[in-house]
């Protein structure tokens, strides 16, 4: 559906108004925020996401802009955000990642909110983020989860993301990465320009916002948690992006690639283990169940030991690569 012609006159001649007199602020001053959302056929929501947020910094006084970083709509997406006086930026590769990217290299705010465009964060949030990025955090990550303050409405998260995947990806992040936030998938986060520089981020798919957060602690990056609430999906033409089990494994192998601990320490430990304990049946000649432990189980164990023995080497050579980086 075109929303363009779903917007009343009076609708229509106010937001104009308004973003003239916006876009003669930007002309006249720095932008102090940025809000990015990336957009692939989001036709069904954009303009609400977008006029959430310009009324947000609006009403709080925030000197903003609205950049849309279209990563190839065939809708009427980019017609739409023109029309509500968002700024388009076209990114030609495809993924989340390239789409922020690209619109956030496009910022000229000193700080940037992140935000998907089908209408599941509110923008009116806006202002609790920039607050707590102007008392000095320089990551403020949106927190949906009731085990850090937020909440999930009925039907905004399908069963298995809000009861297994969220939980159990942003368990393993705390566990791995000692993360000090509770919901590391979270889609709404704010941050400045300048952390953003140095994080030097490389996925272009959904795992984007989870790298950020490994990254960003680290690095010992100074972050704060903000309670939110996600709102069920406000598209209809198509579904969700999002891909459960193909971004979920996404998320697991980039945790392992940042953690030689849990990549290479662990299983090298266990691998070592079990060459000890087959030394320890084989040399005494230990019989169990009519099976004899002797030379075969030594060459395995050894062969246990020696596997063990690499990918523990590995996993310091690993951390002293990331050192020099």
């Amino acid at each position: 559906m075109n929303m363009i012609a779903g917007l009343t006159q009076r609708e229509s001649g106010s937001m104009a108004a308004g973003e003239r007199a916006s876009d003669q602020a930007i002309g006249d001053a720095s932008v102090e925020v940025s809000v990015v959302m990336p957009c692939l056929n989001e036709a069904d929501t954009v303009a609400t996401c977008i006029g959430k947020a310009q009324q947000a910094v609006r009403e709080h006084g925030i000197l903003a802009e609205v950049i849309v970083a279209d990563n190839g709509s065939t809708d009427d997406s980019v017609r739409i955000a023109a029309h509500m006086g968002a700024r388009v930026v076209r990114v030609q590769e495809r993924g989340y990642g390239n789409a922020l990217m690209g619109g956030i290299a496009a910022a000229r705010g000193k700080f940037i909110i992140m935000g998907d465009a089908d209408d599941s964060y509110d923008f009116g949030e806006i202002p609790r983020l920039v607050e707590k990025l102007r008392e000095g955090f320089d990551l403020v990550q949106g927190c949906r989860l009731p085990s850090g303050g937020g909440s999930v409405m009925r039907g905004a998260m399908p069963f298995l993301h809000r009861w297994i995947g969220n939980p159990l990806l942003s368990v393993m992040a705390r566990r791995m990465f000692c993360v000090p936030v509770h919901d590391v998938y979270s889609g709404l986060r704010g941050f400045t320009k300048d952390l953003y520089g140095r994080l030097d981020q490389q996925c272009t798919g959904m795992e984007f916002a989870t790298e950020m957060i490994i990254k960003a602690s680290l690095r010992n990056v100074k972050t704060a948690e903000v309670p939110i609430t996600l709102h069920p999906d406000g598209r209809r033409s198509h579904a969700p992006h999002l891909k459960t089990f193909r971004d979920g494994w996404r998320t697991i192998r980039l945790f392992l690639i940042y953690s030689p601990r849990w990549l290479f320490v662990v299983p090298g430990a266990v691998l070592a283990l079990f060459g000890l304990v087959s030394y320890a049946l084989a040399m005494p000649g230990i019989t169990v169940m009519g099976a004899t432990f002797d030379a075969h189980t030594l060459l395995f164990g050894s062969l246990f030991i020696l596997m063990g023995y690499q990918s523990v080497l590995l996993s310091i050579f690993a951390k002293m690569d990331r050192r020099t980086d």
